[in-house]
């Protein structure tokens, strides 16, 4: 089965908004058991929609697109669907008293005819309620082609196809079983891998696919498997994945659907009953910010000190004024000086600092540009490491954060 994405919006084509609704619903079909043929993004524009609709009449099964349906008249998804499938828009008493109920609990004022036309659909339609907005989904079908229209809010936009839209597929579609698995490794560049792996790589059977999918210090592997039995794929997947422990065991850090490396890390110190702090400078508080973002961080996580000024580094955590001048702010002892010192403002057990100079211009630290340093201090552990990561900003960000947290993995997994 096959499926074209359409994103309709002219805020897409511009950059003013990236398309996140086209990756969640090539994920998610994937994930089904459909192949998307093509993802296209389109204009607000009567004659684009018309022609990305012809493009996928008859060439796929399932058209699923996002945008385009709400309350103002630059808003023409509705009235293009009546022209391809020649119907009329028909009023939906039940989608009225919806929108007069989320008003009425939400907006406090009243409802005006932009808002009443909402509850105007193609009169062939199968309505997708969306119990959280006032667009509805529709699904329409023509010769062999289902059309799904959605609402391009995407929290809505999601709500509605795990809700109504892949119930629907299934029951109308005959799909394929198919699994994707991705295994997370750290540490080791993906030619490297590859040349480790090659053998195990070369034996795949051939329904089962390997993806390498690179990204500044880790490399996920993913394989993509399709059959007649999920349960098989399963299984096959698991084992095949488990051949890859004896030829890179030491860089696998787990698998992309179970926990993240942080939440890991996390685990690891909860078993333990340690705590962790960062004092950051370089990566300004995004180290941080990956441990923060998950439920649960606070039974292991205690702060950080952002330390972007040397005075903060001196004044918060007693980074030494000579070591400064010996060795620069970028340098080895200054980053175990801004470790110990974020444990002593905070009590945790464990703690791990970046400083390093991200570029473009030189600051006041006198070391190349990309120069980074890492320090992780614990119970048993006092560990720093210079990098030279290069002379991108964001690349340099990216690389400090997967490596930190490749480090910190490492040093408290050895101390199981």
């Amino acid at each position: 089965m096959r499926a074209d994405i359409i994103t309709i919006g002219d805020e897409i084509l511009i950059g003013q908004v990236v398309d996140t609704n086209a990756t969640y619903l090539g994920k998610t079909l994937n994930n089904i058991g459909i192949e998307v043929r093509q993802i296209h993004s389109i204009s607000d524009n009567k004659e684009a929609i018309l022609d990305a609709f012809a493009t996928a009449q008859d060439q796929v099964d399932l058209v699923v697109m996002t945008g385009g349906l709400g309350p103002t008249k630059d808003d023409i998804t509705k009235h293009t669907l009546c022209a391809y499938f020649d119907d009329t828009l028909a009023f939906y008493p039940d989608v009225m008293a919806h929108i007069d109920e989320l008003f009425r609990k939400y907006v406090k004022a009243p409802v005006n005819d932009l808002n009443r036309g909402q509850a105007m659909l193609p009169s062939s339609c199968t309505q997708l309620f969306n119990a959280h907005g006032t667009a509805m989904g529709m699904w329409m079908q023509k010769e062999k082609t289902v059309f799904v229209s959605l609402p391009g809010v995407p929290f809505e936009m999601k709500h509605l196809v795990q809700e109504k839209l892949i119930p629907l597929i299934k029951a109308t579609f005959s799909l394929p079983a198919r699994v994707h698995k991705t295994m997370m490794t750290y540490g080791l560049g993906e030619s490297i891998i590859a040349e480790k792996i090659s053998d195990w790589e070369a034996a795949l059977p051939q329904h089962i696919k390997l993806a390498y999918l690179p990204n500044l210090g880790r490399v996920r592997l993913r394989l993509s498997a399709s059959g007649t039995d999920e349960a098989v794929l399963h299984q096959e997947i698991d084992a095949l994945f488990a051949d890859l422990y004896p030829l890179i065991g030491d860089y696998i850090k787990g698998f992309e659907s179970e926990q993240p490396i942080e939440m890991q890390i996390g685990t690891v110190l909860t078993q333990k009953g340690w705590t962790l702090a960062t004092a950051e400078s370089c990566t300004g508080g995004a180290l941080a910010a990956l441990f923060t973002q998950h439920p649960g961080a606070s039974t292991f996580f205690r702060g950080s000190v952002v330390s972007y000024a040397t005075e903060v580094k001196q004044q918060l955590l007693g980074v030494q004024q000579q070591d400064i001048e010996r060795h620069t702010v970028v340098s080895e002892p200054v980053a175990l000086s801004m470790a110990k010192g974020v444990i002593r403002q905070t009590g945790a057990h464990v703690a791990i600092a970046t400083t390093g100079n991200f570029g473009p211009t030189q600051g006041e630290a006198d070391v190349e540009i990309g120069t980074v340093v890492i320090a992780i201090i614990a119970p048993n552990i006092e560990y720093v490491e210079t990098f030279i990561f290069g002379k991108h900003r964001e690349r340099n960000l990216r690389k400090t954060l997967n490596k930190a947290l490749e480090l910190l993995h490492n040093k408290l997994a050895s101390e199981l």
